[in-house]
């Protein structure tokens, strides 16, 4: 009798313990940019089996990010270009010193696969592609406004603006390169890799790079910002680190 008392004692305390675990386990609204999209798709699921946490992403351009999250939109948590977080910080959409970097990733260039592809080794080389290609995609996120900077260091932007291809917001300049609308794009090397249908050249040379550090911040309103910090935590934990490499990008 006492074995079985013992027992059934045991099974409450598991039970107990389950329901527990269940009632800890939070639901995480996150919007991020899909710069990181490919190596974070396969990181979270392990967080939320390590976890028991759910994770909901919304993915959005750096335009719609910060027309949503400053028109009000609560999220827990929000990974994008880090000026963009410190832009919302000022404003108050996101706590102030809960920025933490997660990955950066350079510009890369890619064609419609099989087409030839232009020497872009050095930035005079580029400049010639530049200047010889029928038409040239780029984004509207951070990679987008620094091409059109560099076009105009060059002194080829009036030269190429009728070339030119604006991608929308959250748009893949991978896809529109691939629907053969554009002959050349530039976009993060992370959002281009994964991308059907094109080649990718390489990344931009290294005296005109521009390196993109992405990282994440505690929404002013969270209500499950433990949760969302325990995720960050995650996101830049050692094991994290090759699957970020991996998909094109490098840790913190």
């Amino acid at each position: 009798m006492r074995t079985k008392s013992i027992a059934i004692a045991s099974l409450a305390g598991a039970g107990l313990l389950i329901l527990a675990g269940t009632a800890s386990a939070a639901d995480i609204k996150v919007m991020a940019s899909a710069a990181i999209k490919e190596a974070y798709l396969e990181l979270v699921p392990q967080f939320e089996k390590s976890t028991e946490h759910k994770v909901t992403t919304t993915w959005a351009g750096t335009v719609d990010m910060m027309k949503r999250l400053t028109g009000g939109e609560v999220f827990d948590l929000v990974i994008m270009a880090g000026p963009s977080i410190d832009e919302l910080v000022k404003q108050g959409k996101i706590v102030a010193g809960s920025r933490v970097d997660l990955a950066k990733s350079g510009v890369g260039v890619a064609v419609r696969a099989g087409a030839p592809k232009p020497d872009i080794s050095s930035s005079d080389a580029l400049k010639r592609a530049m200047l010889a290609a029928k038409s040239i995609a780029y984004s509207t996120g951070p990679s987008g406004v620094y091409i059109a900077s560099l076009f105009q260091r060059m002194g080829i932007a009036d030269a190429v603006k009728d070339k030119i291809k604006i991608g929308q917001p959250g748009t893949p300049i991978g896809d529109i390169i691939a629907r053969g609308e554009a002959e050349i794009g530039f976009q993060q090397v992370s959002e281009l890799l994964p991308v059907a249908g094109i080649d990718y050249i390489g990344p931009l040379p290294p005296d005109i790079q521009q390196i993109t550090v992405f990282a994440s911040g505690i929404h002013s309103a969270a209500t499950q910002a433990d949760a969302g910090k325990a995720l960050v935590k995650f996101l830049t934990s050692p094991q994290a680190a090759p699957v970020i490499k991996k998909k094109g990008m490098e840790p913190g």
